[in-house]
């Protein structure tokens, strides 16, 4: 009976050590399989953080922030472009509020609204690309700006767009 009995727990033993190996077995082939797969994500998300980064310092490149011959245009003249970008966008922007039609957009606003500038990008210490909208009907224009030797800010309109309605 005592012998009979050791046979069972060896075999039972046996069993529940076969039965480790192979769930064990199983969780690390399913383990390396998730690292496999994870992986290949780092690698993906790295390729496409790559390619945002390209195609972010593409948009960069028309953009007064980050052109240096136009900030030196402008620290020749004694401004310092940290409050100087800030303070052309808000000029700009100050003009919405001017009573009757801006006077900077070419065209009046065909519904009940005014038009606005929405969105400005200064591309250099000349030129000026912004978007206007009434809230129905937009456009963009380009401009070009000045500051004058008594210091003051000028803006003339070069070009200007009005898409259809949609």
């Amino acid at each position: 009976m005592k012998k009979n009995l050791y046979l069972y727990l060896f075999v039972f033993a046996l069993l529940l050590a076969i039965f480790l190996y192979v769930n064990s077995k199983n969780i690390v082939e399913k383990y390396e399989a998730d690292i496999t797969v994870l992986k290949q994500n780092e690698s993906n998300f790295k390729k496409t953080i790559i390619d945002l980064e390209d195609e972010n310092l593409d948009l960069l490149y028309f953009n007064l922030e980050h052109n240096d011959d136009a900030l030196n245009y402008f620290e020749r003249d004694g401004y310092d472009s940290s409050e100087l970008i800030p303070f052309l966008k808000d000029e700009l922007i100050s003009l919405n509020e001017f009573k009757g039609e801006h006077p900077l957009v070419p065209y009046a606003s065909m519904t009940d609204g005014k038009m606005l500038i929405n969105k400005i990008r200064l591309l250099n210490h000349k030129w000026i690309i912004a978007d206007f909208s009434d809230g129905e009907y937009w456009g963009e224009m380009l401009l070009t700006y000045e500051i004058t030797t008594e210091k003051e800010l000028k803006f003339k309109l070069v070009e200007s767009l009005l898409y259809p309605p949609q």
